[in-house]
């Protein structure tokens, strides 16, 4: 999800910048993508009608997807001193890191993810093979290193 997070925003803001890797993957879109699927789970344990499964799954995702957005702002801010969002110019902002706006999107986009994008990433994953799989963790701790070289050092 970090690297379809990062592809979303580079086509919807031009300037081809997403998160603070070097390479072409978003890391707080994953991070958000398992809340999601964690939120979900437990959400699966309580047997709710499917309209107060979708309404606390809307609810929760907002919340903590919108604090997530707002803690990795400013971890952004303390390691890197850069600020990749500022919501300051949205109507309904919440300090500088997030929006009613926003939220309301993370809230969207976790029914979204659960419903629609979750069934079609699980045929996928299901057919990358174990390496693949290896290669990718291998090239995201490698980016990470490098990221921490080239822009905290």
């Amino acid at each position: 999800m970090s690297i379809i997070g990062h592809m979303i925003e580079c086509f919807f803001y031009s300037n081809g910048e997403s998160g603070i890797l070097l390479g072409s993957w978003t890391p707080i879109y994953g991070f958000g993508s398992i809340i999601i699927l964690y939120i979900n789970k437990l959400l699966d344990k309580y047997k709710l009608k499917k309209i107060y499964k979708l309404l606390l799954l809307f609810i929760c995702s907002s919340v903590i997807l919108s604090t997530l957005e707002v803690i990795g702002g400013y971890i952004i801010k303390f390691i890197f001193n850069t600020e990749i969002w500022d919501y300051t110019n949205h109507r309904f902002n919440i300090g500088k890191y997030t929006s009613l706006e926003m939220s309301l999107i993370w809230g969207l986009s976790s029914i979204l993810t659960v419903y629609f994008i979750k069934p079609i990433m699980d045929k996928i994953i299901s057919k990358i093979p174990t390496y693949l799989t290896y290669i990718f963790i291998g090239l995201f701790i490698f980016d990470l290193i490098c990221t921490i070289c080239v822009k905290v050092f």
